[in-house]
């Protein structure tokens, strides 16, 4: 995969096609991209090539992003997939939405006491399902901590992280803010522990409360020095509003000496619980014990820059020397001499290299470690997107040496979790929003309709419907309610009734004709309407409208000499009344027959105008 195609054209792994480039960073450019296989939003994070072309760089990275895949926790960003595309080697993780927390602080200001302490506790039940698969982030940094629309917040970068410890100080840019959150160790070049992980994670903590990390200085080199030799200031002397239990519980992981840490990232969360509920922090020490007092590093030693002058500080007083250093060198020689023995055959081939099961059925995976005189130890079953019945996961790691007879423990894949889509019709959108969260799907843009039962704000249905089974981290729609729809009444006064009853069923009114008479508007065309043009309505109710018959005339037919039943037959056909008027006959033949009427035929009348008639009748007798 070229990294300068088009974006149109990226696709990594013939699955993950680019859509649009979100971000970029000192190792790698971040895209968002669509899973073709799964039909998800994932973003794809591909290392720069400068990178890419080392060799050893690539095998750590391969290590590290196959040990991040293995980390589910809520409040972790979960890592998909890791591969590479040519010469392009990148990773797949879930896309979210969100904001890092060193852009919250920059918008918004230093956070609320209660607010940090909890988004502190979340970060550190991340951290502590981290550090139980000895997996160290090595760049807790707010940039890499991001606020979830439900207020939850989510660490990020897991993998990747540890491929940077190698950075050389002196380089500037994106180094300078990872440097400001660095732990003295990782400042100083040695290994780093779970410990080192909870130091960067107090540096958020001061920053989030404070505005600024608690060290700051023109060059990485200056800003690690500080880390190593600099107390930060106390936190109440920048804040008086934090509480004393919170500010001991963030300097207690600002100690410049690991030992004198929090041993593990669940004490810490504990301890940032109880600061938060007004407790006193379990794991503060008592004042004066002297763990939780600044110690000051080792000098660090960084190389200048050329013409830079070398700054040289002055000889410390003579210390006593400890007996330890003779115990580590007596251990270090010892571990040296079993070493070379091994070397030698004379201990015998009592390790073996695990090797790499991933791939492996169950079945082909117990044979090859008994190939080694190694075993199946407990077998887990979990849902991914590996194959059915596939390792996908194992402890020990590929490539880790053990004793013979040793068992490893692997993960095998259930294949994809498949799941029911929940029903959140009638619940308030941020109550539909997290369950389907909680779900395990992935949120679209919400869609949002008019609905006349459902009110506004309220949840109507989803997309897919409730009870569609999908594949875990599908995406979903989530559909709310705008409420009842109204509309501006259209105006239809004189259309034909057929064009103006569309216009008005288009618009989504109901309509009820009616009929009149009139002088100025053709038969068949509406001569009002109610209600009138603009009137705003609910759509469904309904709009009246007057439907001309033409004007009030009518001709009078002439029905002198007609009988009675066929003069008024011919009179009522052409909308008329009729009265009758009797009288004597005077010829025979007249009797039953009409003598005269009024108005005359032919005369121009309005309809229902009485038209009178004088009917023959047989004279009576003397």
């Amino acid at each position: 995969m070229n990294g300068e195609s088009h974006l149109d054209d990226m696709v990594f792994g013939r699955r993950y096609r680019v859509t649009e480039k979100v971000g970029a960073g000192g190792m790698a450019e971040v895209y968002k991209a669509v899973d073709e296989t799964l039909g998800r939003t994932v973003a794809v994070k591909v290392l720069r090539s400068s990178f890419a072309q080392d060799p050893a760089f690539v095998e750590r990275f391969r290590r590290e992003a196959q040990a991040a895949a293995n980390l589910q926790h809520p409040g972790i960003v979960n890592i998909y997939d890791w591969g590479a595309d040519g010469d392009a080697y990148y990773i797949v993780m879930e896309y979210i939405r969100g904001t890092d927390l060193k852009s919250l602080v920059r918008t918004q200001g230093p956070l609320a006491p209660a607010q940090v302490a909890e988004f502190g506790e979340q970060i550190c039940a991340a951290l502590a399902v981290a550090h139980g698969y000895d997996v160290i982030h090595r760049d807790i940094k707010p940039q890499n901590i991001v606020l979830m629309p439900d207020g939850r917040v989510r660490v990020m970068d897991f993998g990747i992280a540890r491929m940077t410890d190698g950075d050389d100080l002196t380089q500037t840019g994106s180094v300078l803010g990872t440097a400001q959150y660095v732990s003295p160790e990782q400042a100083q070049g040695r290994p780093l522990t779970a410990a080192s992980d909870l130091y960067s994670l107090g540096i958020v903590l001061y920053e989030l409360l404070t505005g600024s990390p608690p060290f700051a200085g023109e060059t990485p080199v200056a800003v690690a020095l500080k880390q190593v030799h600099d107390a930060p200031a106390p936190l109440r002397q920048l804040r008086p509003d934090v509480s004393p239990a919170l500010e001991a519980v963030i300097m207690r992981a600002l100690v410049k000496d690991p030992r004198g840490r929090y041993a593990t990232a669940d004490e810490m969360r504990q301890d940032l619980r109880r600061a938060a509920h007004g407790e006193t922090p379990a794991a503060v020490p008592a004042p004066g014990s002297g763990i939780g007092d600044t110690t000051v590093m080792p000098e660090v030693r960084a190389t200048p820059a050329a013409g830079t002058p070398q700054v040289r500080r002055a000889p410390e007083p003579p210390r006593r020397r400890a007996a330890w250093p003779w115990i580590v060198a007596v251990v270090l020689l010892l571990g040296v001499g079993i070493a070379a023995a091994a070397a030698l055959g004379l201990l015998g081939p009592r390790t073996v290299q695990v090797r790499d099961l991933t791939g492996m059925t169950l079945e082909e995976a117990t044979t090859s470690l008994a190939g080694d005189g190694l075993a199946i130890g407990d077998v887990v079953q979990e849902y991914s997107q590996e194959p059915t019945g596939t390792v996908f996961a194992q402890d020990p790691k590929a490539g880790d040496r053990v004793e013979k007879g040793t068992t490893v423990t692997v993960t095998v894949s259930k294949g994809i979790e498949m799941v029911d889509v929940p029903a959140v019709k009638g619940m308030s959108e941020t109550e539909g929003y997290n369950t389907l969260r909680a779900a395990g799907f992935e949120l679209q843009p919400i869609k949002r309709v008019y609905d006349a039962k459902v009110a506004e704000g309220v949840c109507v249905g989803t997309e897919p419907t409730a009870g569609a089974s999908l594949p875990s981290g599908s995406q979903v729609t989530l559909v709310v309610s705008k409420g009842i729809e109204t509309k501006a009444v259209p105006s239809v006064t004189g259309k034909t009734s057929t064009e103006a009853k569309k216009t008005l069923e288009d618009a989504g009114f109901k309509v009820k004709i009616t009929e009149d008479y009139s002088d100025t508007v053709g038969k068949g065309k509406v001569i009002s309407q109610d209600p009138d043009t603009g009137v705003v309505l609910q759509v469904g109710q309904t709009v009246t409208i007057v439907v001309s018959k033409g004007k009030n005339e009518t001709t009078v037919p002439d029905t002198e000499g007609k009988t009675e039943t066929e003069a008024r037959g011919l009179i009522e056909a052409a909308g008329l009344q009729v009265a009758i008027v009797p009288s004597d006959a005077v010829e025979p033949g007249d009797v039953d027959h009409v003598v005269h009427q009024d108005p005359p035929g032919g005369s121009k009348v309005p309809y229902d105008t009485v038209v009178t008639i004088t009917v023959a009748r047989e004279p009576a007798g003397p």
